[in-house]
């Protein structure tokens, strides 16, 4: 099966997408699908281009997305928070000839040569041109093996990496979200971005494969999230632990009466999230674990069968093990590396063979750099993750890419960005730095310019001025010494 074929799976009558009052049977959405279709071809896409999709959620978004899928072409759906620098970074790294936007884009200035300049579409009026054109069939040697989408996540060196999906990844982490035990009845909500891979394949391909409806919400706002689950009655919210501490503190037990499945992904669900839930709304949140690379799950909980502190379970038709620094499998209960492989795990890295080589070994192997331990039920349990990213309200920052940025402001002579714990965002980025001598940093100039080149959410929230960072033996800055210090009071805000 190919990813937009998932619209094949519900009855014709049955509603396919609710979008702010607009409803779309499966039929309609099929017809939909196919004016973006050949209005991309009318332009020229073709098999093995890249098409960007810059939007909030809503119907068109996904119209868009099987459309782009459906001729072969490959997606590559981009953060809407990102900046203008970053945005054109991921345009031209996969060669971006067309992108479906939401809202206009000002990126000329990064785009140097008339060949690199990608054009830009109205994503909510594309269908609307009128298009004489009936884009053909897909060739006969295409099949699930192709790629489908280009997902990009900051990369540890700096830009980031675009982890490459194909079909038969889609589908195949599609399919092991059975564990969901989602039936066509079933009302889920799409509020998370659905440019994130969890939300996409969870949250929307699940549901279009189950014959479901999918309730696009496109602004997360929590009043309004709970108005919605009320209004229409919703049965599945899949959802990361910030919302749910927010609807939980909000919503009256009588709000959630139609929820049966509750689920969380993006970062660690603290115990006491899924306790107050639970107390609250006599629901257990359902938790699991995954990566872009992966499609994204590696871990999910099945249905009925939630654990507290735990991510849930290996998927069906899949491999994990987990292993120590010297590749060799730990004992049930030791916390060990995660290694992935199967039908889920990615192509690789798009023009990057070292970096895939260096994520996927040639056993095939997946290396997440994630620490885990499997109780003797075989729950697993996220302990550590080894790389320094950050998770904050679900978004991933890799305090590389920060960091570079950063070192780009007059003045800045070392800095080091690491993650801090957050009561409502899970973690925050925090910034130490060092001036050069005879220069002067102001935090919130710096500020300001960060604001200018980076998505928000990666704007550290607290920074700090030091005369020097310490540094290991080796003469890397040791921001296992910075953390220390600044969790002992000896840096202050």
């Amino acid at each position: 099966m190919l990813a937009h074929e998932v619209m094949n799976c519900g009855r014709s009558e049955d509603i396919a997408i609710v979008d702010e009052g607009r409803k779309f049977t499966y039929a309609q959405a099929i017809e939909e699908i196919k004016k973006y279709r050949d209005r991309l071809y009318s332009l020229g896409v073709k098999k093995g281009d890249r098409v960007g999709i810059f939007s909030r959620n809503s119907a068109e978004f996904i119209f868009t997305y099987f459309a782009v899928s459906s001729l072969g072409a490959i997606n590559v759906p981009i953060n809407f928070q990102l900046s203008a620098r970053e945005t054109a970074y991921i345009l031209k790294n996969a060669e971006v000839k067309h992108v479906l936007t939401y809202e206009p884009l000002h990126i000329d200035e990064f785009f140097k040569n008339d060949d690199e300049k990608v054009i830009q579409h109205d994503i909510a009026t594309f269908d609307k041109i009128p298009c004489d054109v009936t884009a053909p069939d897909l060739p006969k040697d295409f099949d699930e093996n192709s790629p489908c989408v280009i997902i990009y996540t900051s990369g540890t060196t700096g830009n980031p990496k675009g982890a490459v999906l194909s079909h038969k990844n889609l589908i195949h982490n599609t399919k092991q979200c059975e564990v969901f035990k989602c039936t066509r009845e079933c009302k889920v909500l799409c509020v998370l971005p659905m440019y994130h891979c969890f939300e996409w394949t969870c949250a929307v391909l699940n549901t279009f494969y189950r014959g479901a409806s999918a309730y696009v919400m496109r602004i997360f706002k929590p009043k309004e999230m709970i108005d919605m689950v009320k209004q229409y009655g919703l049965t599945d919210l899949i959802i990361v632990p910030s919302i749910f501490r927010l609807v939980t503190a909000l919503a009256r037990p009588e709000d959630f009466k139609t929820v049966r499945f509750a689920m969380s992904g993006g970062t660690t669900l603290p115990e006491k999230t899924f306790q107050e839930f639970k107390e609250k709304f006599n629901l257990d949140i359902h938790d699991g674990y995954g990566l872009s690379e992966t499609s994204p799950a590696v871990f999910l909980t099945t249905y009925g069968k939630a654990r507290i502190g735990s991510v849930g379970n290996v998927l069906p038709n899949e491999e994990v093990k987990l292993v120590d620094p010297d590749g060799n499998e730990v004992t049930a209960g030791e916390p060990g590396e995660v290694l992935v492989r199967g039908g889920n795990v990615m192509l690789g890295y798009w023009k990057n063979p070292t970096a895939t080589a260096e994520t996927i070994d040639q056993d095939g192997w997946l290396h997440t750099g994630d620490v885990a331990k499997a109780d003797a039920d075989g729950y697993y349990y996220i302990v550590n993750r080894i790389k320094e990213m950050i998770i904050s309200m679900g978004e991933n920052i890799y305090p590389r890419e920060v960091e570079e940025v950063i070192y780009q402001f007059k003045g800045i002579a070392d800095a080091a960005v690491i993650g801090v714990n957050d009561k409502l965002r899970g973690q925050v980025g925090s910034c130490f730095y060092t001036v050069n001598e005879g220069e002067k940093v102001k935090a919130g100039e710096l500020k300001k310019f960060l604001q200018k080149n980076l998505a928000l959410y990666k704007i550290p929230r607290e920074f700090h001025e030091l005369k020097e960072l310490p540094r290991t033996s080796t003469g890397k800055i040791s921001k296992k010494q910075i953390l220390e210090d600044y969790l002992n009071g000896k840096i202050k805000s």
